[in-house]
């Protein structure tokens, strides 16, 4: 948000600089982005708003230079105690006047050439302390016929930026200090802002800080800030000329319109707006379109009520009406674009059609013309629920939907109207011809907060005198109702939409009392302590970005729109699972596609349901270009809709239909090609299934993911071959070989090459418990390896045998690791020999053959009796 520091000077006296100004909003929340001139100098930056060496001087003397015909010899006082001496070139210096003097060691930034340093110099024979400056030598305009003559009553020696960042520089200092305000309805933009003086600020606002979204609203802020009074310019000069052209208002929906108000100005003269309007309009960034539209953005820059003039010609019956339309009525906006209404638009209409969308955007028939006589001017309050709703719904983002959907403030509902309707009058002529409608059945009232003075001292830190805090609250508008013994109960005005709780008041009393000013304790102590710190998922995600990057994987990052070609294809293989929706445990191809309203083409119309064919669709990209060696992961989002959330959100964007959609977070890996390239010393080797599980158990492993339960995928849309990692009943990971027929039958992916492919859950496993990692010493006793040869059936995994291992010897079996497997003539069809190795350690003491002998029996005899085992001695 810009905001013009000279146009903030009309509501508040400023005697303090533009960077100091700018500090103590920062300082209090409303963080001022950068301070700069309006219409930066060609030869450079300039330092905000001047350079501190330029000076405000007066001509004591002035006389022909001894050795230089064309050269004067002047005496300035720049207020020190000596006049310097300053040689000018210009024809037009002369004694009495006041002038700007850049002194030695002040960087010029001149309009038109390079940045240059001002030093003492000797100039034939006579020494020069300075320069007398002429507009483009400060960047202040295009003119070097001579030096700028100032009028103004700064003493010699102020910095010059205070008379261009002065509203009345051409007054006299008395009559500047003691101005007030005056019933004239219009503050002329001053010739300090014309030859390139003003400053303007950039706020970063938050969303929190509705109040603060106008000039007035900043010279509030700064009223509690420099505990000065700040006021909006009178309007009592509004007054009804004739009651000729009234329009009758009707609001149907009291619940997205509380308060609306309307008058009539007939007779006006629709051009262009004068000189001082257009620079305020300009210096905040705003196109001047006409004076009637031109008041209504001035206004809502001065006091942050939006307004909206309507060709009261076009009004039918004269009458208007605030109320909705049916579900996709056709409505044509100021911008030519006719759109498609949703049921909970607000519109402002006329007896027939639709005017407006409420607090959002105008219509294309019935906004102000060139030919326009009678303007009826609306003001009003609208439910900022309903209007942000609509923006979003529509794309519409105005400088009125910004102020509306974050809460306007309804008491300035009438002042709005009544200033911009003497504005126009006194720009545009003609007469208010009606009286002020304002309908507002139920008043907003203000927000009622009790807080008690302990809580202050105890949030803040500090203790601050009960006179100090209610003179803050007097400061922003927020009145003591009563006090009692248990606090003070407060009424908060409804501008303040962020301030509804004790510990918003005492977040605005710490704002303004200074975040500085309270020391911070040397025995500082937190009231709750945490038992762990939360999981830093980034942090943990980081990691896992730099494993795979380490051992050859590249980042990809595609977009979440996708074509529904995609699932259409994959449904006819959907499959049932028992696992979570959309988990990776779940053939995510049944479920409905979550589609785009305003696609921009069928190729991206609705969003992925999983991450694979955004995968394929960068394989095959890349294959196509003969590289064919492949190693991707991404960090992503699958989005899905169940049949509540799709039957809801026929009907709107309700809570309803918010909660029938789900997004959920993945990582997907993605390999192809070979493992290692052909060379002299060895043959090249491609890729397989074990690869793939190397890279996920390095992952879980990471992570310290260990008491998993591996299980086969079977009849998979995707895989051909996989496997599933689960951790008490969730699936975490399933990986395995992409179906060759889906990779290479899929239209516009079609890849012969085998894909390995594997997509972790990442959801469930950053909400898995935390787990600790136990550090232990090097043990100082060495481990043992045994060798078992046993035949089993088919049917048994070698998990069956780690796991049955584990549980039998818990206290010295470290590893178990099967190193060979035999299916053939020597043995029976369903039998099959497993090779296997066990590690054994004792962390206290050597193991001795006769433990090792008995643990090794143990063992066989688990094996024997729960697998049926023969051992192969």
């Amino acid at each position: 948000m810009l905001i013009s520091f000279s146009w903030l000077k009309q509501y508040i006296e400023i005697e303090e600089s533009a960077d100091t100004i700018a500090e103590m909003l920062t300082n209090s929340g409303l963080e001022v982005e950068s301070v700069a001139p309006l219409n930066p100098p060609k030869g450079g930056t300039l330092p905000p708003p001047l350079p501190p060496g330029l000076l405000i001087g007066k001509v004591l003397t002035c006389k022909k230079h001894p050795n230089a015909d064309r050269l004067k010899l002047t005496t300035v006082d720049i207020g020190k105690k000596t006049p310097s001496q300053i040689i000018c070139g210009a024809p037009n210096v002369a004694a009495g006047q006041k002038v700007v003097v850049a002194t030695p060691g002040t960087k010029l930034y001149p309009k038109n050439g390079e940045p240059f340093k001002i030093k003492e110099a000797k100039i034939r024979g006579e020494y020069s302390e300075g320069m007398i400056c002429a507009e483009d030598e400060i960047g202040m305009g295009d003119t070097h016929d001579g030096i700028m003559v100032l009028k103004t009553g700064l003493d010699p020696g102020t910095p010059a930026s205070e008379y261009f960042t002065d509203p009345t520089p051409s007054l006299p200092e008395s009559e500047k200090r003691g101005r007030q305000f005056t019933d004239s309805p219009i503050h002329p933009f001053t010739d300090s802002v014309k030859v390139g003086g003003e400053v303007i600020f950039e706020i970063g606002l938050t969303p929190n800080r509705a109040d603060a979204t106008s000039h007035f609203g900043v010279a509030r802020e700064l009223k509690a800030l420099l505990k000065r009074k700040a006021a909006l310019p009178p309007v009592g000069n509004f007054r009804s000329d004739n009651h000729n052209n009234c329009i009758d208002v009707i609001v149907e929906d009291h619940r997205a319109c509380p308060r609306y108000a309307g008058v009539t100005i007939s007779g006006i003269t629709v051009k262009e707006s004068p000189e001082w309007l257009q620079n305020r309009l300009n210096s905040v960034g705003l196109k001047p379109i006409n004076n009637i539209v031109d008041v209504t953005n001035f206004v809502l820059q001065e006091c942050g009520q939006p307004l909206h003039a309507f060709d009261a010609d076009e009004i039918i019956d004269k009458k208007v009406i605030v109320k909705t339309l049916p579900k996709g009525s056709r409505f044509k906006t100021l911008d030519g674009v006719e759109r498609k209404l949703y049921k909970a638009d607000l519109m402002i209409c006329n007896a027939k059609e639709p005017m407006c969308i409420a607090g959002v955007f105008g219509g294309e028939k019935s906004g102000v013309k060139q030919a326009t006589k009678d303007v009826f001017l609306e003001s009003a309050y609208f439910s900022p629920e309903t209007i942000r709703k609509t923006a979003q719904y529509h794309g519409l983002q105005t400088d009125a939907s910004f102020r509306f959907e974050r809460g306007t403030d309804p008491n300035m509902v009438i002042y709005a109207l009544k200033r911009a309707s003497v504005l126009i009058k006194e720009l545009a002529g003609g007469a208010i011809s009606s009286g002020i409608v304002d309908i507002y059945p139920v008043p907003l009232k203000n927000f009622e907060v009790k807080i008690s003075y302990k809580n202050v001292e105890r949030l803040i830190g500090k203790k601050i005198v009960e006179k100090e805090i209610k003179k803050i609250l007097e400061y922003l508008d927020i009145k003591v109702i009563s006090e009692d013994v248990s606090g003070t109960k407060l009424s908060v005005p409804p501008y303040r939409v962020d301030v509804q709780r004790e510990a918003d008041i005492i977040e605005e009393i710490l704002r303004i009392y200074g975040y500085d000013n309270v020391d911070i304790n040397a025995n500082l102590r937190a009231d709750y302590l945490a038992d762990f710190p939360k999981t830093d998922k980034e942090k943990i995600q980081n990691s896992i970005s730099d494993i795979l990057s380490a051992n050859g994987f590249s980042e990809i990052i595609t977009n979440s729109l996708t074509n529904s070609v995609y699932t259409q294809k994959m449904r006819s293989r959907s499959l049932s699972s028992k696992d979570k929706p959309g988990g990776v445990g779940e053939d995510v191809f049944k479920f409905q596609d979550v589609k785009i309203i305003n696609k921009l083409s069928d190729e991206l119309g609705v969003l992925r349901q999983t991450m694979l064919f955004s995968g394929l669709e960068v394989i095959a990209h890349n294959v196509n270009r003969r590289q064919k060696d492949l190693k991707f992961y991404e960090f992503g989002k699958t989005y899905y809709i169940n049949n509540k959330g799709h039957a809801a959100a026929s009907s709107g964007f309700t809570q309803a239909a918010l909660q029938g959609y789900r997004e959920e977070n993945h990582l997907a890996m993605f390999m192809t090609g070979s493992k290692y390239s052909e060379t002299w010393q060895q043959p090249g080797k491609n890729l397989d299934f074990h690869d793939i599980a190397s890279y996920v158990y390095k992952i879980l492993l990471s992570l310290n993911i260990n008491n998993y339960e591996i299980k086969n995928v079977n009849n998979d849309a995707i895989f051909d071959n996989g496997l599933i990692c689960m951790v008490n009943n969730k699936a975490i990971v399933k990986f395995g070989i992409v179906r060759h027929n889906l990779a290479s039958q899929i239209p516009g992916i079609q890849l012969r090459e085998h894909i390995y492919y594997a997509d972790f859950d990442w959801d469930v496993i950053m909400n898995m418990p935390g787990r600790k990692i136990q550090v232990v010493s090097v043990p100082k006793y060495p481990e043992v390896r045994r060798d078992l040869s046993m035949i089993l059936d088919n049917s048994v995994k070698f998990d069956d045998i780690k796991r049955l291992a584990l549980k039998a010897e818990k206290k010295l079996l470290r590893e178990v690791n099967v190193f060979d497997i035999y299916e053939g003539k020597s043995i029976d069809k369903s039998k099959k020999s497993y090779a296997i190795s066990f590690i054994l350690q004792d962390y206290n003491q050597t193991l001795t053959d006769k433990v090792i002998d008995k643990t090794m029996q143990r063992l066989m005899d688990v094996f024997e009796r729960e697998l049926n085992a023969v051992i192969r001695k």
